[in-house]
C-alpha cells in the first residue's frame, strides 16, 4: 500500500472499531435502478494527475485483517519510514514562503471542456499543490495522460519545489470521471458491495493501475457513507446514485478496506469520504442548503466504522463533508468544526494523514461563507487541502491564507503543520525528494 505507516493503526482507531462493532446498525440497501446522470461537484470531487516524478515504490502485498476493518496492505519492498517522509517534508516546508505554503493547501478543478492551459498561470503564480479533473473525461487514457503531463509541466519544479497531487473522482457507476479506451467501466459501489472483499481488492488494483497510466496519483474514493434502508434513494447525494457499498456499516467497512488496499496495490492514493458520513441527510450539499442537517450521527456512531476501517487500511486522505451534525457540533458545518476535524477524526479515530474538503468553490452549502473564510476556517479547524471546483475562487482563498499567516503567528504554525502533512504525502508518492 502507499506507505501504510502514514495512517498506521492507532490505539484510538482500534478502540473505536471495537466500540462500533458492538452497536447494532441499520441493514438493507436502496432498491431502484441507477439514474442516468451523475451528481455534480462536492459529493463527487473530480480528479488530478501525477507528476513526472511518479508515485514512488508502493507495495502490492496485502495482509489479512479482521472482517470489521477489511483487508489491509503492507509494503513488500524497502521504503522510507514515516519519520523519513516527515523529515523530508519538514526540510522543504522550512524553506517555503507564505505564498508557497498557502498554495500547497489548495486543489483546483480542471473541467473536461476547459482549455488544457487554462490553469497554467494559476498553478505557477499561486504555487498550487494539486489539480482535480472535473466534468467527465471520456476520451480515454491518452487524453488524460496528455492533460496530466501538461499540468506537471506547468508546475514550477525549480529549486526542488513539490510536484502536483493530480486527482480524479473514480468511484464507479454514475461517478466515474475518467472513461474511454484504457479505463474499464466500473460498476456502482452498490454492485461492488456484493463482491467478496478479495474480489473487490483485485478489481480496485486494476482500476488503480489504469489511473496511474493516465497520470493520476490520487483517487477521491472510496465512499464510506452508509445510507440506511429506511432512507434509500431519498438520500440525494449518495443513495440516489447507488454510491454506497451497502446499508450495513459492517459491509461498508469491509468494502472500504478492500478498495483502499486495491488502489494502493495499483500505486494510487485514496481519499475516504465524506466524513463523518452524509448517508442520513436528504439534501445534496453541492446543490442546496436544505436537508443537510444530520440529527442522528454521534461521535460513537456505528456509521463511523467504515471510516475507521479506511484509516486502518491506510487511506492517505479523508474528505470532510459540508453537512451539519447536531449531535456532535450543532450549527457548525463539518469542514469548519474543530470538534469533527480535530477532536473526532484526528483524535478519536487517530487519523494522521491529509484532510481535504468536499468542493467549496461552487457548492451551495457554503455560499453564505465568504470565499476566503472557506479556506481559513477549514485550516483552522484542522484541515489541510481546500478543494475548489471554481478556479476564480483561488486568488481570494490564497490571499486569505497568506494574509492571515502574516497577521497571526499561531495561524502560520497551523498552516505549516498542514503543509507538512501534505508534503509528507507527496514524499510518500515520490513527488518530492530530499538528499
Amino acid at each position: 500500500m502507499i506507505r501504510s505507516r502514514r495512517n498506521a493503526r492507532s490505539s484510538a482507531a482500534a478502540a473505536l472499531l471495537v466500540l462500533v462493532a458492538t452497536v447494532a446498525a441499520a441493514c438493507a440497501g436502496p432498491g431502484s435502478p441507477p439514474l442516468p446522470v451523475a451528481p455534480s461537484g462536492a459529493t463527487s470531487p473530480p480528479g488530478a494527475a501525477t507528476t513526472s516524478a511518479g508515485t514512488g515504490s508502493l507495495s502490492s502485498a496485502p495482509t489479512a485483517t479482521s472482517a470489521t476493518s477489511g483487508p489491509a496492505a503492507t509494503t513488500s519492498s524497502p521504503a522510507p519510514t514515516r519519520q523519513t517522509s516527515e523529515g523530508c517534508a519538514r526540510t522543504i516546508v522550512a524553506d517555503l514562503t507564505p505564498a508557497q505554503l498557502a498554495g500547497q493547501l489548495i486543489m483546483v478543478g480542471l473541467a473536461a471542456d476547459a482549455r488544457q492551459d487554462s490553469l497554467d498561470a494559476l498553478i505557477r503564480d499561486r504555487h498550487l499543490g494539486g489539480v482535480i479533473l472535473l466534468g467527465g473525461w471520456y476520451n480515454g487514457v491518452e487524453r488524460t495522460r496528455a492533460a496530466t503531463r501538461h499540468l506537471n509541466a506547468a508546475s514550477d519544479r525549480s529549486g526542488g519545489a513539490p510536484g502536483l497531487l493530480l486527482a480524479a473522482d473514480q468511484e464507479g457507476g454514475n461517478v466515474q470521471q475518467l472513461r474511454g479506451d484504457g479505463f474499464a467501466r466500473m460498476p456502482s459501489a452498490l454492485e461492488q458491495g456484493t463482491l467478496s472483499a478479495v474480489a473487490l481488492r483485485q478489481r480496485a488494483s486494476t482500476w488503480g493501475e489504469q489511473l496511474r497510466a493516465g497520470g493520476i496519483n490520487v483517487n477521491l474514493a472510496p465512499v464510506a457513507d452508509t445510507v440506511p434502508d429506511s432512507l434509500g434513494r431519498d438520500n440525494d447525494p449518495i443513495g440516489r446514485w447507488d454510491r454506497q457499498f451497502s446499508s450495513d456499516p459492517d459491509v461498508v467497512a469491509r468494502m472500504v478496506g478492500a478498495f483502499v488496499t486495491g488502489m494502493h496495490e495499483g500505486k494510487v492514493a485514496t481519499a475516504t469520504k465524506h466524513f463523518p458520513g452524509i448517508g442520513r441527510i436528504t439534501g445534496n450539499t453541492d446543490l442546496t442548503t436544505d436537508g443537510i442537517v444530520d440529527r442522528t450521527t454521534t461521535a460513537t456512531d456505528p456509521f463511523l466504522e467504515p471510516f475507521a476501517s479506511g484509516i486502518s487500511a491506510g487511506t492517505d486522505l479523508v474528505m470532510v463533508g459540508s453537512a451539519v451534525y447536531s449531535r456532535i457540533d450543532p450549527g457548525v458545518q463539518a469542514l469548519f468544526s474543530p470538534r469533527i476535524v480535530t477532536d473526532l477524526l484526528r483524535g478519536r479515530l487517530g487519523f494522521r494523514g491529509v484532510v481535504i474538503t468536499d468542493d467549496v468553490g461552487a457548492a451551495k452549502a457554503v455560499e453564505d461563507t465568504p470565499v476566503g473564510q472557506r479556506a481559513t476556517r477549514f485550516v483552522e479547524a484542522g484541515g489541510d487541502i481546500v478543494l475548489t471546483a471554481r478556479p476564480s475562487t483561488v486568488p481570494t482563498m490564497h490571499r486569505a491564507l497568506t494574509g492571515r499567516m502574516k497577521a497571526d503567528r499561531g495561524f502560520r504554525a497551523t498552516v505549516t503543520a498542514a503543509a507538512t502533512r501534505v508534503l509528507t504525502l507527496k514524499a510518500d508518492l515520490g513527488l518530492i525528494g530530499c538528499d
